[in-house]
C-alpha cells in the first residue's frame, strides 16, 4: 500500500485553483507512524469481527488522547474567548460534542481539541493530545484570572473511538446500541466527520465491550490508519503548535470554527483570511509508493523536481516528494467528504 502521509500542498500543484497567487511548488509531508506503512496487523480485529458474525463495530483505545474536566458557572464564557468554535452550541440538546482549535495571538494553531458535554453535571470534558496535556492546562489557567472555573486532568478516564467495520454491508446503518449506557460518561458522534464514527469516554477499569455488545476490540494503530486514509489531522504531529494555520488545516470542513461568535484569541488573521477567500494551501492525504527509509530528523531534503529544499523539523520528520496527482474522481470524493468542491485548473 505504501506510506500514507499528510501534504500541505499548494492547490495549483494538484491542478486546483487556489486564487490569484500560488504557493510554493513543493510540499511538506508529515510522516505517519509505523502502523501506516501498509502492514496487515491493524486489520486483525476487523477481520475477526467479520468472520464471527454479529459484530459490526471496532472499538479502538486512544492512549495518545487525554481529558481535562472544566466546571463552574463561567465555563462557557471562559472557553468562548479561547477557542475557534461557539461553545453555546453545546447547549443545544442534539449537540454533545464539538471540535475546535486554540490559537496563539498570531492566529496559528496551538492545540486541536474536542469538547464533550457532561451527562449529569454542569461542565465539559476537553480532549487533547496527551503529549501537550500539561501545556493545555497551563494555557487555560493563564486566562482563568477571576473566572469561577475549576480545571483538572482526568487520568482515571479513557477515550475510545468506535468505528464501523468497512467490510460489513450495513456499516452505514447508524450508531451501535449501548448495552450499558449508564457506564458511558460520554457517548457522542465524532463532530469532525461521520467517517470518524463515535467517541466513548469510560472509567479506566470499564471494558468497552461491556458497554457496546456489537463491538470488537481494536487497537490504536487501526484508528491512526483510518484517520490518515481519510485525511483527518489530529494532535501535535499533524498540527505543530505555532506553525499550522487553522484554515489550511481544514478546520472549516471539520465543523471546528464559527465566523459569527465574536472575538477570541487569534481571530483577526483567521477572519481576514476567511473573508478574503484566499487559502493557498490545504492539508491533504498523499500515498507514497516508495516510502523513504532511515530518514533522520534534521535531514536536509529536496523535492524530486529540485525546486525547493529544507530541513526536516523537530516535531516529527517531513519530507518533500512529487505525489501522484489526484484523479478528478478522488478530488470529488475528498470534496464531498469535507463538504467542499474542487474545480479543475
Amino acid at each position: 500500500m505504501g506510506l500514507v502521509v499528510f501534504a500541505r500542498w499548494a492547490f495549483t500543484c494538484l491542478g486546483v485553483h487556489a486564487g490569484k497567487r500560488a504557493g510554493p511548488p513543493f510540499t511538506s509531508l508529515s510522516a505517519a507512524t509505523s502502523c501506516l506503512r501498509g502492514n496487515n496487523n491493524s486489520k486483525k480485529y476487523s477481520q475477526s469481527a467479520v468472520n464471527n458474525g454479529p459484530r459490526r463495530f471496532v472499538c479502538c483505545p486512544l492512549p495518545h488522547r487525554a481529558l481535562l474536566k472544566i466546571q463552574g458557572n463561567d465555563t462557557s464564557p471562559f472557553l468562548q474567548g479561547l477557542i475557534t468554535n461557539d461553545v453555546g452550541l453545546l447547549e443545544e440538546p442534539e449537540r454533545a460534542a464539538m471540535y475546535a482549535h486554540m490559537l496563539n495571538v498570531q492566529g496559528r494553531t496551538l492545540y486541536d481539541i474536542l469538547l464533550y458535554r457532561m451527562k449529569e453535571a454542569e461542565g465539559l470534558f476537553l480532549e487533547c493530545d496527551s503529549t501537550v496535556q500539561d501545556s493545555v492546562l497551563r494555557h487555560l489557567k493563564v486566562y482563568k484570572i477571576r473566572r469561577k472555573v475549576s480545571i483538572r486532568s482526568c487520568p482515571e478516564l479513557s477515550v475510545w473511538a468506535v468505528l464501523p467495520l468497512p467490510n460489513r454491508p450495513d456499516h452505514n446503518a447508524g450508531p451501535p446500541e449501548l448495552s450499558a449506557p449508564e457506564k458511558a460518561l460520554v457517548w457522542a458522534a465524532d463532530p469532525r466527520t461521520s467517517q470518524m464514527g463515535w467517541r466513548l469516554v469510560l472509567h479506566g477499569e470499564t471494558d468497552p465491550l461491556d458497554v457496546i455488545a456489537s463491538c470488537e476490540r481494536g487497537d490504536p494503530e487501526e484508528y491512526q490508519k483510518h484517520r490518515y486514509e481519510i485525511g483527518l489531522p489530529e494532535g501535535v504531529k499533524d498540527l505543530p503548535p505555532g506553525v499550522a494555520l487553522p484554515l489550511e488545516s481544514n478546520i472549516v470542513f471539520m465543523q471546528g470554527i464559527s465566523f459569527s461568535k465574536g472575538c477570541y484569541i487569534g481571530q483577526e488573521l483567521t477572519a481576514r483570511t476567511h473573508h478574503t477567500g484566499v487559502v493557498r494551501k490545504r492539508l491533504m492525504p498523499v500515498r507514497l509508493s516508495s516510502p523513504p527509509k532511515d530518514l533522520q530528523e534534521g535531514t536536509l531534503l529536496q523535492t524530486q523536481g529540485g525546486e525547493g529544499s529544507w530541513e526536516a523539523p523537530r516535531r516529527g520528520w517531513r519530507t518533500g516528494s512529487e505525489p501522484n496527482p489526484h484523479s478528478s474522481r478522488q478530488r470529488d470524493a475528498d470534496a464531498q467528504m469535507f463538504g467542499r468542491h474542487h474545480s479543475d485548473a
